[in-house]
């Protein structure tokens, strides 16, 4: 039997099975057979992405399971390389999970949220293998549900989880609803809804109806990657979730509106115009600038995670968009190089994204708190967590030896070696993309400088913090589990070049971006080479070096206590807070991030001149949602109140409506 048919065949079974397990099975049972089964899902997804980036194509049809369409699937090296992804963050997140939740209870421990917690994986693990319209719409709304499902898991504790929950299921909808017409109209216009006939239909459609199509189907899929500014979802839904949730949404789910646009831009049609690529190209830049200055001034340790999530789908929609602006300038080995560049971000950002949601739940988990201005003192009381986050902090500033760094090296070596004869909006475009790539990587260290110096080092600010007990083991087990990935794509990216070989393939961007040992990466069409196995040995090396080193002269020196100008020993108080850490960047940037500050100052009755207490107050909104969103909430909700007006409770209104509308219906038809 086909080796991709059993893994898909074998994670749908085991979906099943652990949903099932998780409605029946005891509380003090339910996390760890909930847990194992979700992670064996995973592995069999691995196994079918394996086989499927491997040159093991298949494809089937069910024609009764679904009515009038039926089911098709379709499993190629593309939607194997999903897959594979999906499949290796639902095994890590699987193991996680057994000790994150515990003993069975309420919230994310609770039946129903780790009874859908498998049938979630295996709806994502359905998305990349449908073949036609149907399929993919029911498996992306069977997404949608279960993933509102769990956000709202601990729906209970907190009125903030509700506000999240509402957030993503309009976002979420109203993106649906984008995608459903694009498809639709796509396969009318095509004349089938397969997606081999809609491949081979697409070449005679009009410009309108691509562009259209290919405008509604961005729409729909930016949203679901949370790419601003269709993101305000993204940082509730991430920051209220369970963290296991948070890591499978931020790692796994948001990857698939990114397969979304790889698959109708490049797949179906083939390309596409220019305009298309300069419109995603510019919503790439916004989401990585945008996120990543959300990210660098928050608080929230999850929001701060989740913000950098909608700057690593900016990078790589700008991968994407150089890849479809160079393939139509003619370059296809650049094209080719920006597209591997983007699709080896996607599986970096799932590994270390993963791992930074676990450490942030692992935190959550040990002292109840997500404020970073609480935190400190971790990295002695939870000195394992402490050491996984840096490595999964080091991978998403994009610093060597992080596994972040070589797939931007990638997207910067295919920006800057566009051919002069490109033209001139490509000619400007690309050193205003590198500049975008520069300022979010220096942005990108100061945010978790600030993450790591601020909630793990110096000294506890909260009972909470001080008191905090490190992770148990199979919490631990999932985080060593991701960050061994991270490490591997670190120093070995290579070993990911026969499976971007063959999807450049496929879409015909361009083959052999990468080749080369695991010593070096050489790109096929541009003559850049690097090392990262030897950059990863020399910056550990000269760490351990330089700390040898101070060590050794630090035993030669007299220790005294430093002066303190009177003022006693430090305490915790003096010390930085993220708040104030972030308070530079945050002046530089006042502009973009309009922060709202106030001062409350109350005097006593006796005299104005006497000062009782002052108030500070300082609050940094979503800029964008308050401009564009908030006005059309208002809007919406105005126009719901007035229409209350014609639900009078009068039948004889009711059926008014009815012929008013008919006529209308029969008069278009006459028109038309």
């Amino acid at each position: 039997m086909n080796q991709v048919a059993s893994a898909l065949g074998a994670a749908y079974a085991l979906a099943g099975a652990g949903a099932l397990a998780g409605l029946v099975t005891p509380a003090r049972w339910r996390s760890t057979t909930a847990g194992a089964a979700t992670a064996a899902v995973g592995a069999a997804g691995v196994a079918a992405g394996l086989a499927a980036v491997s040159g093991t194509g298949w494809q089937a049809r069910l024609p009764d399971l679904l009515p009038l369409a039926g089911v098709s699937l379709s499993v190629d090296a593309l939607a194997g390389w999903f897959l594979l992804l999906i499949g290796a963050v639902a095994a890590v997140v699987g193991i996680y999970t057994v000790g994150y939740t515990g003993r069975g209870g309420h919230g994310p421990a609770s039946r129903t949220a780790l009874a859908v917690l498998p049938v979630f994986v295996a709806a994502m693990l359905l998305v990349p293998a449908a073949a036609n319209v149907s399929t993919f719409l029911l498996a992306w709304e069977l997404m949608a549900v279960t993933s509102l499902l769990l956000v709202l898991a601990e729906h209970r504790h907190s009125p903030a989880v509700r506000t999240a929950g509402l957030w993503y299921a309009a976002m979420t909808q109203a993106g649906f609803v984008a995608v459903l017409l694009g498809l639709v109209w796509l396969a009318a216009a095509s004349g089938g809804e397969s997606f081999a006939v809609i491949r081979a239909a697409a070449p005679g459609l009009s410009p309108a109806v691509s562009g259209g199509v290919f405008l509604l189907c961005l729409i729909g899929f930016a949203s679901k990657a949370g790419a601003v500014p269709l993101h305000p979802w993204l940082p509730r839904a991430h920051a209220e979730a369970p963290s296991h949730v948070s890591a499978l949404m931020s790692a796994a789910m948001v990857k698939l509106g990114v397969y979304g646009i790889v698959r109708v831009g490049f797949d179906l049609f083939g390309g596409g115009s220019r305009w298309w690529w300069l419109l995603l190209a510019a919503i790439g830049a916004v989401s990585a600038l945008y996120g990543i200055l959300q990210a660098v001034v928050a608080t929230d340790l999850k929001r701060l995670l989740a913000f950098s999530t909608s700057e690593n789908i900016g990078l790589i929609l700008l991968g994407l968009a150089a890849a479809g602006l160079w393939a139509d300038a003619g370059q296809p080995g650049v094209a080719g190089v920006a597209l591997a560049a983007a699709l080896l971000h996607a599986v970096n950002h799932a590994g270390f994204k993963t791992l930074l949601f676990c450490g942030a739940g692992s935190v959550l988990h040990a002292t109840g708190t997500r404020d970073l201005d609480a935190l400190g003192g971790l990295s002695r009381r939870m000195p394992a967590t402490t050491v996984l986050f840096t490595v999964g902090a080091l991978g998403a500033a994009a610093l060597p030896p992080g596994n972040g760094f070589i797939s931007e090296w990638l997207l910067l070596q295919a920006l800057l070696h566009q051919a002069p004869a490109a033209g001139t909006v490509l000619t400007i475009a690309a050193p205003a993309a590198v500049a975008v790539v520069a300022l979010t990587a220096g942005v990108g260290v100061a945010a978790y400088v600030k993450a790591l110096g601020t909630g793990f080092l110096a000294r506890p600010r909260s009972t909470a913090a001080a008191r905090a007990v490190e992770s148990p083991p199979s919490m631990l087990a999932g985080m060593g589990l991701a960050a061994a990935a991270c490490a591997g794509l670190a120093v070995a990216p290579t070993v990911a070049a026969p499976a971007l070989d063959r999807i450049a393939a496929e879409l015909n961007t361009g083959a052999a971006p990468l080749s080369g040992s695991g010593m070096d990466v050489r790109l096929a069409g541009i003559t850049s080479t690097i090392a990262p196995l030897w950059i990863a040995v020399g910056v550990v090396g000269l760490a351990v070096g330089f700390a040898a080193a101070g060590r050794a002269f630090g035993r030669a020196r007299r220790r005294a206590v430093a002066w303190d100008c009177g003022d006693g020993p430090l305490t915790p108080r003096m010390e930085y807070t993220a708040t104030s850490f972030a308070e530079p960047l945050q002046r530089v940037f006042d502009d973009v991030l309009a922060p709202e500050q106030d001062v409350d100052v109350t005097h006593p009755a006796e005299s104005a001149y006497l000062v009782r207490a002052v108030q500070y107050r300082r609050r940094l909104p979503d800029r964008i949602e308050a401009r564009l969103y908030r006005p059309l909430i208002t809007a919406v909700d105005t126009v719901g109140r007035a229409a209350r007006a014609l639900a009078s409770g009068s039948v004889h209104r009711y059926l008014a409506y009815m012929l008013t509308a008919l006529v209308a219906v029969l008069v278009a038809g006459v028109i038309r």
